[in-house]
């Protein structure tokens, strides 16, 4: 039976969109599910905050009539017109180890890049750098993380025989937390802090709300990574969707701010707990009981772990030694905390400033993960 395709239109097959990647990895061990509502409603076009700036059509691949496949196929014409590219993104993909059912939906990519005149298609990306990045191509037996994509080993050949080649390798990295912090990054930490009249501030959901800290923080993330690769520069509407999610899960004590004299935001850092546990539990689902699973690693009784998600610094401070204030408070709150270990997103490779910030921790950097690339 060949190998069928179909657009995703209704609710319905968008929870079968969703869930495939359940059924693929049910029986891998390092595999962490989504949250299946977060899922949902990024993909959604009522709720995901992107399409007021993308076209997009989500595609199923079916063989022998049973679920193959997945892809989604993104033109996200801010980026495009902020990077002066004509590119299609493919995200989202996952499918089972037979070459024509991975060709049949980039195929589908590929048309609809032509369909909107695109030059170049390029993934696995999401509609903006806040969705899931990049194809694992090492690492696959270290345990995924909330934020990042999983995949089995053979999706590198099956991207590199469709013609894709290397764009750009994040790495990531895991810490151990020492029980004392390297005296070189305590005493650069005080130094930076009195010669630039800075301060940490420990944020508060009552200080976030009143102060309205959260778009603080995405403004200056926006400035902080918009020369980053392939990022999009987000319009603050569209920052309330995220705001808003991370709002429920983040714990205060896990976020830090660097403030000047006048009290500007000029660094922070975002981390939470590792969720990889409370996840495997519930398979990414709220009911009936992942939201117990969810709500006691998050604010009752942490893992061992942590996530670091963003750490971000004004560009005229970046090179005044802001980062170590960030990354010694960081961990300072994690020895308080009796975290013992934490993973970073994806770093570029080429950023061997930000690798170097965190040699004094012995990374173990463990796992690689590339976007790639090819002409249409």
């Amino acid at each position: 039976m060949p190998i069928e395709i179909k657009e995703v239109t209704s609710r319905a097959q968008l929870r079968r969109f969703v869930n495939f990647p359940e059924k693929l990895y049910r029986h891998n061990e390092f595999y962490v599910p989504y949250l299946v509502f977060d899922q949902m409603d990024t993909l959604d076009r009522k709720t995901n905050p992107a399409a007021e700036f993308s076209d997009y059509k989500l595609f199923m691949a079916y063989k022998d009539g049973k679920e193959a496949g997945r892809v989604a196929a993104i033109v996200n014409h801010k980026n495009n017109e902020q990077w002066n590219h004509r590119q299609v993104r493919f995200g989202w993909i996952d499918f089972i180890d037979d070459i024509e059912v991975s060709k049949a939906l980039l195929d589908k990519v590929l048309e609809f890049g032509r369909e909107y005149g695109m030059e170049e298609m390029v993934g696995p990306l999401g509609f903006t750098d806040m969705d899931p990045e990049g194809t694992l191509i090492e690492g696959f037996d270290r345990e995924s993380t909330m934020p990042q994509i999983y995949n089995h080993p053979y999706y590198q050949k099956h991207l590199e025989a469709f013609g894709l080649e290397k764009d750009v390798d994040w790495l990531e990295f895991r810490a151990q937390v020492p029980d004392k912090l390297p005296e070189k990054i305590e005493r650069l930490e005080k130094i930076v802090l009195e010669r630039n009249n800075l301060h940490i501030r420990q944020l508060t959901r009552r200080i976030v709300r009143k102060e309205d800290y959260a778009h603080k923080i995405f403004a200056l993330d926006n400035e902080t990574y918009k020369e980053l690769y392939n990022v999009t520069e987000l319009p603050m509407e569209t920052a309330d969707r995220y705001i808003g999610f991370y709002l429920k899960v983040l714990d205060m004590r896990y976020l830090t701010a660097v403030e000047n004299d006048k009290g500007e935001l000029v660094g922070f850092g975002v981390t939470m707990p590792s969720l990889a546990r409370a996840l495997k539990k519930s398979r990414g689902k709220l009911f009936p009981f992942g939201w117990w699973y969810l709500l006691h690693d998050l604010f009752i009784k942490h893992s061992d772990g942590a996530e670091l998600l963003l750490i971000g610094v004004k560009p005229e401070y970046q090179n005044l030694g802001v980062n170590a204030v960030l990354i010694a408070d960081i961990f300072h709150k994690y020895q308080a905390m009796g975290v013992k270990w934490a993973e970073s997103n994806g770093e570029l490779e080429t950023n061997v400033k930000v690798r170097k910030q965190f040699e004094l921790f012995n990374p173990d950097w463990c796992k690689r993960r590339r976007c790639f690339i090819r002409k249409i």
